[in-house]
């Protein structure tokens, strides 16, 4: 077997890993977890496009899980210890420190965003990357986490948030914010679409 497959197989059988953890936090607690999958290579690719790289300051990604979406913002060019990854899973946690271990891993509760990363972060973030499951939670703590994340973010910086909703899981009429959304990613299971908050 070549060094090249073998490689392959390795990555296979590390996302499969992957999958059987998180299957396993979806079924001891689904709504903390949001899903049964981890987001697919499809979904992650589309979320870190809206990422500019290049952009000053810290990336902060919400509830990445396993990490598809971390190695997605990594592979589009972004420096691995620009990342802040806030994750509740403790199990997750330990895994994100061993996959990534140039990022900074924070165990916390997202949705008390300020609270958790208050004194980790030193300069306005370039974007906020989430995979919470918002439409789980009720619509004042979705606002709350969206007023939190843009009160750390750059003026330019985006909210970055997928769905498998129909319906935008912040309504895009929310005070002083533009809302666009990539088209559907078929290709996820199930399927999702990316929305992309920024100030006016």
């Amino acid at each position: 077997m070549s060094l090249q497959s073998s490689l392959r197989l390795d990555k296979r059988s590390i996302r499969f890993d992957d999958e059987v953890r998180f299957i396993r936090s979806w079924i001891e607690k689904p709504l903390a977890t949001g899903a049964v999958m981890p987001s697919g290579r499809m979904l992650a690719r589309t979320m870190a496009r809206y990422v500019d790289p290049e952009a000053a300051g810290p990336v902060i990604e919400l509830g990445p899980g396993t990490g598809p979406v971390t190695e997605a913002l990594i592979e589009h060019g972004l420096d691995p210890a620009r990342l802040i990854l806030v994750e509740f899973n403790p199990t997750f946690c330990r895994l994100l420190r061993a996959k990534f271990p140039a990022a900074k891993v924070v165990q916390g509760d997202a949705y008390s965003l300020r609270r958790a990363i208050g004194n980790v972060l030193e300069e306005p973030a370039a974007a906020v990357v989430s995979g919470l499951p918002l439409v789980t939670k009720p619509m004042i703590t979705r606002l709350r986490l969206m007023t939190d994340a843009f009160a750390l973010l750059a003026r330019s910086g985006p909210f970055i948030q997928f769905t498998y909703a129909v319906l935008p899981p912040i309504p895009t009429d929310f005070n002083g914010v533009n809302a666009e959304a990539s088209d559907l990613i078929w290709m996820n299971l199930p399927p999702a679409r990316v929305w992309v908050y920024r100030h006016r």
